[in-house]
């Protein structure tokens, strides 16, 4: 009866005075656009945010940013507003919380669930042209964020602007190289993942990072591993979040990395089979950089 209640889960698939002009357009965005995060995925990403692994990722990253009452924060790819929120009480109504996405929709869920906290503030803008003033923040965090950025060297210039002299950033991102995942065919798995790193501008960002954040300006202080695991299939985690994820993404696009539909749904059925196996195993690092200017 458990595994049949997790088979079903398995199968369901402003400018510089900090106001928005609200007219994004999506040619303007340089990140990828393989992935419309629209309302429907905006939703997905929510569900996988209050996953207990992503749940103790943002534990880490809070942690690491050290806010104080009256601080002011951005939050560059603000998503649905989860982190935001956090911080928002952390810096208390004297201080302030600016979150910027690309995607009206997580900017949308992110208003919603910061309306009760004036301190927030969100609009639509691009890691690349953040439209904010010089040296006006504190701290900085973005999550998930730059490894979908094509102009990376410009991206992380816009940070170092932003962020007050002495002030810190909080980068998050995953190194797809880094994953241990399961599968009886290790062959199609690799096809898959070729095929689901495709819609990153880099997938293994982490290991250049450093180097990059150096040329922008920055001082790395120190990077940290924060896993994402599943040692046996477990319905509410990030491993059966991306899964679903990934099954999208790689419907939507296998025929251009050679992939049939066959090929898909068997790779998916496997992992299917491993769970009721109690055989599924999936990990999966990212990597947090304390940075300061």
């Amino acid at each position: 009866m458990i595994w049949a209640r997790q088979n079903r889960s398995l199968r369901r698939l402003r400018p510089r005075n900090l106001r928005c002009k609200h007219n994004a357009k999506a040619a303007d965005i340089q990140m990828n656009a393989k992935i419309d995060f629209d309302a429907r995925t905006a939703k997905m990403v929510e569900a996988m945010y209050l996953t207990p692994d992503v749940v103790g990722q943002r534990v880490a990253i809070l942690a690491a940013l050290r806010l104080m009452p009256g601080e002011h924060l951005v939050d560059i790819g603000v998503g649905p507003g989860l982190l935001a929120e956090d911080a928002s009480r952390m810096v208390g109504e004297e201080g302030r919380v600016v979150g910027i996405d690309v995607s009206d929709a997580m900017i949308t869920m992110a208003r919603t669930r910061c309306a009760a906290l004036p301190q927030a503030e969100f609009f639509i803008a691009d890691a690349a042209k953040l439209e904010l003033p010089d040296a006006r923040f504190d701290a900085a965090v973005s999550t998930q964020v730059y490894e979908y950025v094509e102009e990376i060297a410009v991206a992380l210039k816009e940070l170092y602007r932003v962020i007050k002299p002495g002030g810190r950033a909080i980068i998050l991102d995953t190194d797809w190289d880094s994953i241990v995942w399961h599968a009886s065919d290790p062959a199609l798995m690799r096809r898959v993942l070729g095929c689901w790193d495709a819609h990153l501008a880099d997938p293994h960002l982490p290991a250049t990072l450093s180097s990059k954040l150096r040329r922008a300006g920055f001082q790395v202080q120190r990077v940290e591993i924060v896993p994402m695991m599943s040692v046996g299939y477990q319905p509410h985690s990030y491993a059966a979040g991306i899964m679903r994820g990934i099954l999208s993404f790689v419907r939507n696009n296998g025929a251009d990395h050679s992939l049939s539909s066959d090929e898909i749904q068997s790779w998916y059925d496997d992992q299917l089979r491993l769970a009721e196996k109690g055989d599924f195993f999936f990990s999966l690092n990212r990597y947090l950089f304390v940075v300061n200017k």
